[in-house]
């Protein structure tokens, strides 16, 4: 006869009506989340590729037209807390229709502005309403899918973004080629359009959420919450850090190829960004990783592979460049992933505004790499662009030896009570 023990457990899995791998609305869920993913990132994303375009017709520095990207994340970072509060109130999913719906509204309008000016601020209110999403995705998963599904659910998730920022750039890279960066900005809207459809289409209605009450003392206090958690703290930096490189290395990258040695088509430089496709790859195995390396050994492996691409990019070689954005990505994703799911999984109360505090720091991250990294490729050519990349890259490894150091002294403790006792 088995143990009670056993019996519980195998009693409280069958009680779990939360999706799992093999149920019926377990694809349709991360079919839709990833839907949402791709077209959140193409628009977000949407004027990168295009920045030495837009800083040709508008005569303006790539540090001037980096503020097309920066706006787009840093309106986000500035929102995504305070729509998370709303999704509490409103739904998860309600809140995620809204948003890609007002994003995909404000994408029809981006190809008409009239200057560089008018461009930033549709793109700051694009990145704005793109905030109701990814907080909201985070908590929808955490309350609909099992614990042991959701690094994998959360990896569809984070691999649906690496599809859409990786086809967002080739859709406007080669179409801005033929016919203008306008056009290609008019690409991306209509694709994500579809993309919206098909997401409302198939996301089932949510199952677990229970409406809360709009209370800012609330708010506040499940964020003093999560900020007095160290592990929580560490994620975010973590987050942060890892974007800062990233949004470095993409914001600045078409500057370096479309001039010598390399002299680049617009449209070939969009294809550069296929390499996105081994960041779909890095985020679905993350939840392998941290199974056999544990979170902090897969965070070893990611920065490694992030600081070896980010050296092996300074060559004057394009298959070296290459190289280096291979690994440079893959090494982004994995470590997002592993970030990202770990805050889900640590934060026990307030899902949306522990998941709403790592996307802030997180897209942060992002506007401080894609101005810091324009304004140091100004200043130092590319090599001083793939410094930005290192720092960032030596806080994640500060960060994590810390949360290393501090496991240890937490483990030693009760040892020591014991030994006092």
């Amino acid at each position: 006869m088995p143990p009670a023990s056993t019996k519980a457990a195998a009693t409280h899995a069958s009680a779990d009506t939360r999706l799992s791998p093999g149920a019926p609305g377990y694809r349709r869920t991360s079919l839709a989340l990833f839907a949402a993913g791709l077209a959140a990132f193409a628009l977000l994303y949407s004027t990168q590729a295009l920045l030495p375009a837009i800083s040709a017709e508008f005569g303006a520095t790539a540090s001037a037209a980096s503020w097309t990207v920066s706006a787009a994340t840093g309106a986000l970072a500035l929102c995504v807390l305070p729509l998370s509060a709303l999704s509490e109130r409103f739904g998860r999913r309600a809140m995620m229709t809204a948003s890609l719906s007002v994003a995909v509204g404000v994408s029809l309008l981006v190809p008409f502005a009239p200057s560089l000016e008018s461009l930033i601020a549709l793109r700051a209110i694009q990145g704005a309403a793109l905030a109701g999403l990814p907080a909201s995705a985070m908590a929808y998963l955490a309350e609909e899918v099992r614990p042991k599904a959701l690094i994998a659910a959360i990896g569809l998730f984070v691999a649906g973004n690496s599809i859409g920022g990786m086809s967002g750039r080739i859709v406007t890279g080669w179409v801005a080629q033929m016919w203008g960066w306008r056009a290609g900005l008019a690409a991306v809207g209509l694709t994500s359009l579809l993309c919206v459809i098909a997401f409302r289409a198939l996301l089932p209605k949510a199952r677990h959420f229970t409406p809360g009450t709009l209370n800012p003392k609330a708010l506040a206090g499940a964020v003093r919450t999560h900020l007095s958690d160290p592990l929580l703290v560490r994620l975010y930096v973590i987050g942060a850090l890892f974007m800062t490189v990233f949004g470095a290395v993409y914001t600045v990258i078409g500057y370096r190829l479309v001039e010598a040695p390399f002299s680049l088509p617009q449209g070939v430089i969009g294809s550069i960004f296929l390499v996105y496709l081994v960041g779909t790859v890095a985020s679905a195995a993350a939840g392998k990783l941290v199974g056999r390396l544990g979170r902090r050994g897969a965070l070893y492996l990611a920065v490694s592979t992030t600081a070896a691409g980010l050296l092996l990019s300074l060559a004057d070689s394009l298959a070296a460049v290459l190289a280096g954005l291979v690994l440079i990505t893959a090494g982004f994703f994995a470590g997002h992933a592993v970030a990202s799911s770990s805050v889900s999984r640590t934060a026990k109360t307030g899902r949306a505004q522990a998941s709403a505090l790592y996307q802030s720091a997180y897209y942060l991250g992002s506007s401080a790499g894609g101005t810091l990294g324009a304004i140091a490729f100004h200043a130092g050519g590319w090599a001083g662009t793939v410094l930005i990349g290192l720092v960032a890259v030596l806080g994640v490894v500060s960060v994590t030896l810390y949360g290393s150091h501090s496991a240890r002294v937490a483990a030693r403790r009760p040892q020591l009570a014991a030994a006092c006792n």
